[in-house]
């Protein structure tokens, strides 16, 4: 692996730094999108979506699987206003 300069190395600190903001951000775009979605499928992608940004923004397990398994959106969207 090549060695980073100190630019990048900076960048990737600041990535890692503040990467349960930008999963949090993620997250609440998906609860907008969540709203006017109609087709199943895009849904479906979309609630897979939410789960892995709630657990990268330090949302419990198990409360992201019952969110999840209920496709509850309000309760998401309650989440990301927590978080906020």
């Amino acid at each position: 692996m090549k060695d980073y300069t100190p630019y990048q190395k900076g960048i990737i600190k600041r990535f890692y730094e503040h990467r349960d903001t930008l999963a949090l951000q993620k997250l609440a775009e998906i609860v907008s999108e969540l709203y006017v979605t109609e087709g199943e499928k895009k849904s479906a992608r979309l609630w897979k979506s939410a789960h892995a940004q709630m657990l990268a923004a330090g949302v419990h397990a198990h409360q992201a699987g019952e969110i999840l398994k209920e496709r509850d959106l309000g309760a998401l969207a309650k989440i990301v206003s927590e978080l906020t």
